[in-house]
């Protein structure tokens, strides 16, 4: 099973929904295990009727290719708000979903991690590039990114002479 540190927390997060972790998701953008086009952060508010944001948003041009983040089943496509939404139920109780996309599967469709599921539309609001949301419950959102490996962090000398020999 590969974890990191984002997949310690989604352990903690499943255990507590009551929902077995995952073996492995990845970025729904690249299909990588790590995400790296981060342009709006998860900011999930205190209370269900307040503003915030429930999912980030991942840097992807319009038409491009959007990927399953994991293994599951194709729960929902339609509109959601007047926007093109995707929903995939995994089998550990985590729905991920998916906007604004124009989907290339059908509820019911059984889908593999990094399978293409769709396309990018045009946004719906101010934000470009593909939403991505996770929940474990009806009203219990967790932060997507939390769904994959931590990223590897190699820092580097400022100048050639602070390089090990």
């Amino acid at each position: 099973m590969r974890r990191g540190l984002f997949g310690l927390v989604t352990l903690a997060v499943c255990l507590v929904a009551g929902a077995a972790p995952a073996d492995a998701y990845v970025d729904p953008t690249t299909g990588d295990p790590t995400a790296t086009g981060v342009i709006r952060a998860f900011d999930n508010p205190e209370r269900n009727w307040l503003p915030g944001h429930r999912g980030v948003d991942l840097r992807l041009p319009v038409g491009a290719e959007v990927l399953a983040a994991g293994d599951g089943v194709v729960a929902f496509v339609g509109v959601v708000a007047g926007t093109p939404t995707l929903s995939i139920d995994h089998p550990e109780g985590i729905r991920t979903t998916y906007q604004p996309v124009h989907a290339r599967v059908a509820v019911g469709d059984e889908v593999r991690e990094g399978q293409v599921v769709a396309t990018l539309g045009h946004p719906t609001d101010q934000w470009p590039g593909l939403q991505w949301g996770a929940r474990t419950g009806r009203d219990e959102y967790i932060n997507p990114l939390a769904l994959l490996d931590a990223p590897t962090i190699r820092l580097k000398p400022l100048r050639p002479s602070d390089a090990p020999a």
